[in-house]
């Protein structure tokens, strides 16, 4: 019998950082649905403390993390379970992902705030099913280095990500001619680098496939979200820039494909369930039953395929060109998207400026080939600072 029936194993042991969020949730019901092999023994949130007391409350785990200092000390202990132990502050996530009791920490953070739990799991030689993105764009080969050092393991959660290590099951990139990231092209899908200058928060965050949190809808609507994405390829795989492609696909059915050296092409195909993927990393290498939708081949009349307008979305550039020269270029780029699309979302800077903002502090900044991670998050912290002024008629400050 298999060593990990569950019959003969004990669940494995999971810590979920971000659980109030789109992700977390989802991972919340993965495990809802299978108590036979998923405990939840740790739960982080940043501060939306009612919701993480009733997830305690349902899956009583043995520590509760609320990040926020203040959310911290507003939150009504009484709410939680007495045998849940509750957290507080920025580096009671880094704890918890360090416990020895947690087999696989799901890092579900968004942003860049996410890196410090994943961090400190790989530090402790844990399984991370990473579902943060800005973890590789900022960190890179440091964090892949890390990895490797501890005997720790990355797996990815992103359903692109997810299709592609799939794909490359048993293979390595000495065999890949390529790997191509499918994109649904967010909202704005056709329409023309003039019709972005007038869209409004509203619009950008209507996504027509996804329900995800404001930033990465934002993101997916700018293609900034397949820009990061091509650089957490770049690293998670150890592919180069030039192996990396990117295409439009609508029906968001095939998540991603690989071709391989000899022509073959291998693709995953499933539902836009996020469920699917969140399992996977948290069961690998087991295959089970899930929550997740089935595709349904009966109700498939095409699947359709295109190449990104790069003119109208010039987001999609920036990653590339991130991914080729590495450095602190990620870090850079990844601090000034999220100020720039922080204040396009509190409408200050137009939709179209985002990536205009960005390549402008991209190229601005201080160029170091490969930065310790103290100097990678200083940039990160520079380039956010430096959105805060910009303008299309300044020059940002080299730091």
């Amino acid at each position: 019998m298999p060593a990990d029936h569950p019959s003969t194993a004990r669940p494995r042991r999971v810590a979920v950082l971000g659980s109030t969020g789109s992700v977390g949730t989802s991972a919340l019901d993965v495990a809802r649905h299978l108590p036979d092999r998923l405990q939840l023994v740790g739960l982080a949130a940043h501060s939306r403390w009612e919701q993480l007391a009733e997830q305690c409350r349902e899956f009583r785990p043995r520590l509760a993390v609320l990040c926020d200092p203040d959310a911290f000390r507003r939150a009504d202990r009484t709410a939680f379970p007495k045998e849940t132990e509750l957290l507080g502050g920025p580096d009671a996530a880094c704890r918890l992902a360090a416990d020895p009791d947690v087999d696989v920490v799901l890092s579900a953070v968004v942003g860049a705030a996410g890196l410090n739990g994943t961090w400190a799991a790989l530090e402790a030689g844990k399984t991370v099913a990473l579902a943060n993105k800005e973890t590789l764009v900022v960190g890179g080969p440091l964090v892949t280095e890390l990895a490797a050092r501890r005997g720790a393991k990355l797996l990815p959660v992103d359903s692109e990500h997810s299709a592609i290590f799939q794909a490359l099951t048993g293979h390595t990139a000495a065999d890949v001619e390529r790997v191509v990231l499918t994109a649904s092209g967010g909202p704005f899908r056709g329409r023309s680098a003039a019709d972005l200058e007038a869209v409004t928060p509203a619009q950008a965050l209507k996504h027509p496939t996804w329900q995800m949190g404001p930033k990465i809808t934002v993101d997916s609507a700018t293609l900034m979200n397949k820009a990061l994405e091509v650089i957490e390829a770049r690293w998670l795989f150890d592919l180069p820039a030039d192996k990396i492609d990117v295409v439009v696909h609508p029906e968001s059915v095939v998540h991603s494909f690989v071709e391989f050296a000899d022509g073959s092409v291998l693709a995953q195909l499933s539902p836009p369930d996020m469920r699917l993927p969140i399992q996977l990393a948290l069961t690998h290498p087991a295959r089970v039953p899930g929550p997740a939708k089935r595709l349904d081949w009966r109700g498939l009349s095409a699947l359709h395929f295109e190449a990104p307008d790069r003119q109208a979305f010039p987001a999609l550039d920036l990653g590339f060109e991130v991914a080729a020269r590495g450095g602190t270029c990620g870090a850079v780029l990844n601090g000034a998207n999220e100020a720039a699309v922080g204040r396009f979302l509190a409408g200050s800077l137009p939709f179209p400026d985002i990536a205009r903002c960005c390549r402008a502090v991209l190229a601005a900044h201080d160029f170091d080939p490969r930065p310790t991670l103290d100097r990678a998050l200083a940039l990160d912290r520079w380039a956010r600072q430096e959105v805060a002024r910009w303008t299309r008629t300044r020059t940002p400050a080299t730091p």
